[in-house]
């Protein structure tokens, strides 16, 4: 089965973060980290360096809380700067957006602590401000810590969230879709704004949401956002094949990516959606140096950043449950495994790795490398090395990558100055952009549409 066109060239890009650190927390400890990350010059100099590279977009993760779930006391984050600060993404990555012509910009926002017109009126406007740039990470967020910032005792249940979400995007899209893309008509002769028969309300009545309209925003010159996802658990990955134009992947390694790229490919096309039309692209890392033991003495630095109450207060977390309450070495049972209502991607990917049927707080800090560099895929060596290596990965396992850079700005300014003119002289990578949207320079076509629930 052909997933890609031989023609197809790989998608960069680079990862971000609206707070003190990297997805690595020890990032901010490198020396030649910037520490203006609360300035708008910091993401300004980043999205300009990735247009330069011609990378596809700049993705911001995000989370609605403080770590504090381990011990549950915020001060150890505090202290250690363990994603400690966290702005409001949409904002810093407009700020990248404005500063650059080309660049995508993406950004996550939770489908379980926000209202679905409010998400649709924040990313229809985006998306206006940047002429057609903008994409949507579709999350449904992790822990109780989220949920007592929006009022709430506790976290919605792993599938009720996706069963929300089904709804928050059935919604989103309705309101997008109000507005036909021949509406406007701007006619100061006639004084007619807009033709009406051609903007219409939603009214919509759900399970879990009731919204009206009409929608506010007109549609942009890409017709709507990009919608990403980055659903891993079998639920999620249904989600994914579902309303997913882009797909954020988390593969443990190549082999494991191999089997999960195929089977939701394969999955698409059983959901009557054409695998090519959904990139998928994996989150890695790469170390690069103009000798391999320039790189491999960065990789040595780089490692050394990290401490062990990195790994004990993201995993905490990420999984929802407090890892302090556990001896390192009991495994939990089987009521304690069930209860993870984090990201229980982590948990099966801990399962997986480590070979055992109920791990031990050990095994989830050994196997998920969680709070270190080789937490991802890492690629460390020569440019003509990670080229080798990601046109491996790109040939069998993704449609491109998420780089997640180790330390800011040098991750990517390393990247964009040694790998990128590699991979474009293979003919791996553009060396111009496609076209002025986002849609375009991702080689996507149109929108992805609201359907009904099924019910």
């Amino acid at each position: 089965m052909t997933f890609r066109q031989d023609s197809d060239q790989m998608i960069l890009i680079a990862f971000m973060q609206a707070q003190n650190c990297t997805q690595y927390p020890g990032s901010w400890r490198h020396p030649e980290a910037a520490l203006d990350f609360m300035f708008p010059d910091f993401y300004a100099r980043i999205a300009r360096t990735l247009e330069d590279a011609k990378f596809h977009m700049a993705f911001f993760d995000d989370r609605l809380a403080m770590p504090d779930i381990y011990k549950h006391d915020h001060r150890i984050a505090v202290e250690y700067g363990i994603r400690a600060v966290k702005m409001d993404p949409v904002l810093c990555a407009q700020v990248m957006g404005l500063a650059t012509k080309k660049l995508g910009i993406g950004v996550s926002y939770s489908t379980t602590y926000y209202e679905p017109f409010h998400v649709a009126r924040v990313f229809a406007t985006l998306d206006m401000m940047l002429r057609g740039r903008s994409a949507w990470n579709i999350i449904t967020s992790l822990n109780d810590s989220e949920a007592a910032n929006f009022g709430a005792t506790s976290h919605l249940g792993h599938d009720a969230r996706y069963d929300r979400a089904d709804e928050f995007m059935e919604v989103v899209l309705g309101h997008w879709a109000s507005w036909d893309t021949d509406a406007l008509r701007l006619d100061r002769k006639t004084g007619v704004f807009a033709d009406p028969s051609k903007v219409n309300a939603l009214e919509h009545r759900g399970k879990f949401f009731n919204s009206k309209g009409p929608f506010t925003v007109p549609r942009s010159p890409q017709g709507q956002p990009i919608l990403m996802q980055a659903g891993q658990s079998g639920r999620g990955r249904d989600f994914a094949a579902r309303w997913g134009e882009l797909v954020f992947a988390l593969y443990p390694n190549r082999a494991v990516g191999m089997k999960l790229y195929r089977a939701f490919k394969e999955k698409l096309t059983v959901s009557g959606r054409d695998p090519r039309s959904v990139k998928v692209a994996p989150c890695v890392s790469a170390i690069v140096g103009e000798t391999q033991t320039m790189a491999e003495d960065k990789m040595a630095l780089i490692d050394k950043l990290a401490k062990p109450q990195d790994a004990y207060v993201l995993l905490s977390e990420m999984l929802n449950f407090d890892l302090s309450s556990k001896p390192a070495d009991e495994p939990f049972n089987d009521e304690e495994l069930a209860s993870i209502s984090g990201l229980q991607s982590m948990r099966d990917k801990v399962v997986l790795l480590s070979g055992r049927k109920n791990p031990t707080t050990a095994d989830f800090v050994e196997f998920s490398q969680r709070g270190r560099v080789t937490e991802m895929p890492l690629f460390v060596g020569t440019p003509k090395k990670i080229a080798d290596e990601m046109g491996d990965w790109f040939n069998e396992v993704c449609d491109g990558f998420v780089l997640a850079p180790t330390h800011l700005p040098g991750s990517h300014d390393d990247f964009a100055k040694l790998v990128v003119p590699e991979l474009q002289r293979r003919g791996l990578f553009q060396t111009e952009y496609a076209g002025d949207t986002l849609r375009e320079n991702l080689g996507l076509g149109a929108p992805v549409a609201a359907t009904p629930i099924a019910t």
